[in-house]
């Protein structure tokens, strides 16, 4: 079982996570849904042990064993979409850029640099870039920004299909519908609606 149990974490005088728990559904895709600002980004930077919480434990996984897709693409100009994908593919797994292609849709996009994609191409590629990182748990925040709804919608069938859960945020009503399970949230501090 993957969660986390009473995380604590406060910036200043602002409490954004307080005694906070939730357990992960071992497969398929969460999405979390709630206002700006109530805290979803927070708790998956817990969960990917970029912030470190004050008090609290993370349950079922070590951050090492989690792979994050930020808000911002972080797409490197210089290199390919297929280098994007190798750069972080484990050597024995080069094999996997044409799923990865094909699951975010960007067959035939192998040797385009990041200046010649769309932006809803370039959150494509970061996602890809996201999965090829061996995890056992995704977190993806806002995977879909830019991307059109039916190309979202059928992305989002394939991730229900990894081998490790996928915990993503999301304010897209047709995503929330479309994943495994919702959470709603509200906040700060950060709660279960």
């Amino acid at each position: 079982m993957i969660g986390c149990k009473d995380l604590t974490l406060s910036f200043g005088d602002r409490a954004v996570l307080d005694r906070f728990s939730l357990t992960i559904p071992d497969r398929g895709v969460t999405a979390l849904s709630g206002p700006s600002g109530c805290g979803k980004t927070t708790l998956l930077r817990v969960l990917a042990g970029l912030e470190r919480p004050q008090s609290g434990a993370i349950e079922g996984i070590t951050p090492w064993e989690t792979a994050i897709l930020f808000q911002d693409d972080r797409l490197l100009p210089w290199r390919t979409v297929e280098q994007h994908l190798t750069d972080v593919l484990p050597r024995e797994q080069r094999g996997r850029v044409p799923e990865l292609l094909a699951l975010t849709e960007l067959e035939g996009e192998e040797h385009t640099r990041p200046a010649a994609l769309s932006g809803g191409m370039g959150r494509r590629l970061a996602l890809a870039r996201c999965l090829a990182l061996p995890a056992r748990l995704y977190l993806l925040d806002e995977p879909f920004a830019g991307v059109d709804l039916s190309r979202a919608l059928r992305i989002l069938e394939g991730l229900k299909s990894l081998p490790a859960p996928v915990l993503l945020v999301s304010h897209e009503p047709a995503v929330l519908t479309a994943a495994n399970a919702v959470i709603q949230l509200d906040g700060p501090p950060l709660r279960v609606r």
